[in-house]
């Protein structure tokens, strides 16, 4: 072939052969990246399809699971008066606990082969109420003259007297911070289990930092881990006012619980242990009213032992502070009493023994400015004047 005629071709075949590499190689790239996603495509189609393979595995189980638990016993329930009873008759189902199966650590009273919640009331308390004779108008009006002139003062009285059931009654069913007086009823708490053999005045227990407190009372400086019998523990809560040997006595017990547990089965509607000593809120509290009732079944036979009595009255006895319904009392007189003090609240409370057999409780309580002495001056002038018309 010519040289001219080969040059030509080749310029030819060039022409239209290069084009068509050129789209060969452009449309292999599309191939591939379209190949790419479809692969991928696959594999999350494959993924979607075992996932819900997978869920239908686990429904597939757990509506098996259900049918072998509950259908076995409705197929039972349906068929066995149908079919052949039960060849273990004395087996039966509690049905209260399916549908209730928290009563057996919620109930706390069991009636006729049921556990129930029993209320707050009971329907017969367990304390004897105190019997009322007449009001003592006079001395009441001796009283509230004494009141107006502390008119910083909010108090509340009750005195009641053993031989007559004459009674005073000035706010007496009013509620009011109790301060270490709500330690009366820890006591009686107390010889109460003692009397039930949960427990012995006997036992011991150490002082750890978790009863640890500040406030009245020595414990608090005594050596961690020393122990204590109830014993000591119960009198120093009252003749010292320890806060950390009442949190002691009242964790022996059972917490809080158990003290306003055993308040209200004595029929006290008004008394109630909030909080942990000291107290310094308040938050614990009673009436006049209930405190009395509380020391006049001290020496009730019917509610306490005459061996509890002498060891709660012996405590009462000694009691450290006197400086308040005791300091209104004459030379010869005898009071077996708890006090109570914080920052807004001073009061008293106990039975007086005059010299010439005369016997009566009073229950003095004194709202007051914070810390006010004016609380002290008005129980001690309050005191001067009941014991002279209790007893003169």
């Amino acid at each position: 072939m010519p040289e001219l005629a080969r040059q030509q071709y080749s310029n030819r075949y060039q022409q239209y052969t290069y084009p068509q590499q050129t789209y060969n190689h452009t449309n292999r790239r599309a191939y591939n990246n379209a190949h790419t996603v479809h692969i991928k495509h696959k594999a999350n189609q494959k993924k979607i399809e075992r996932n819900y393979l997978i869920h239908r595995i686990i429904s597939v189980g757990v509506v098996a699971l259900l049918g072998f638990s509950v259908l076995p016993y409705g197929f039972n329930k349906v068929t066995k008066f149908m079919l052949n009873p039960t060849p273990y008759k004395n087996v039966k189902t509690d049905y209260q606990q399916l549908l209730f199966p928290t009563s057996n650590y919620l109930a706390n009273h069991w009636f006729l082969g049921e556990r129930s919640l029993e209320g707050a009331e009971v329907k017969k308390p367990q304390m004897t109420t105190l019997s009322e004779g007449n009001e003592l108008t006079g001395l009441e009006n001796q009283l509230n003259n004494l009141a107006a002139m502390y008119p910083s003062i909010h108090p509340s009285v009750y005195v009641w007297d053993y031989e007559t059931g004459g009674y005073v009654d000035i706010n007496a069913n009013e509620i009011f911070p109790t301060a270490s007086i709500i330690k009366l009823p820890v006591l009686v708490q107390l010889f109460r289990s003692i009397e039930k053999n949960q427990l012995t005045i006997y036992d011991e227990m150490p002082l750890t930092e978790y009863y640890r407190t500040e406030g009245s009372g020595s414990l608090q400086f005594k050596a961690a881990n020393s122990k204590y019998s109830i014993d000591t523990l119960a009198r120093m809560m009252i003749t010292e006012s320890d806060n950390s040997a009442t949190n002691m006595i009242m964790a022996k017990l059972g917490s809080m619980t158990d003290v306003n547990s055993g308040i209200r089965e004595w029929g006290l509607k008004h008394t109630y242990v909030h909080t942990w000593l000291p107290d310094l809120g308040g938050t614990n509290h009673s009436t006049a009213r209930d405190m009395a009732q509380i020391l006049y079944n001290i020496d009730n036979p019917q509610f306490l032992s005459t061996s509890s009595r002498e060891k709660i009255f012996d405590y009462m006895g000694h009691v450290h502070n006197n400086r308040l319904i005791a300091a209104g009392l004459p030379a010869g007189a005898t009071f077996l009493h708890k006090t109570g003090d914080i920052g807004k609240m001073l009061g008293d409370a106990g039975i007086v023994y005059a010299p010439n057999g005369k016997k009566y409780i009073v229950v003095i309580f004194a709202n007051r400015p914070h810390n006010s002495p004016l609380g002290k001056e008005f129980i001690v002038k309050a005191s001067e004047i009941i014991y002279n018309n209790m007893v003169n």
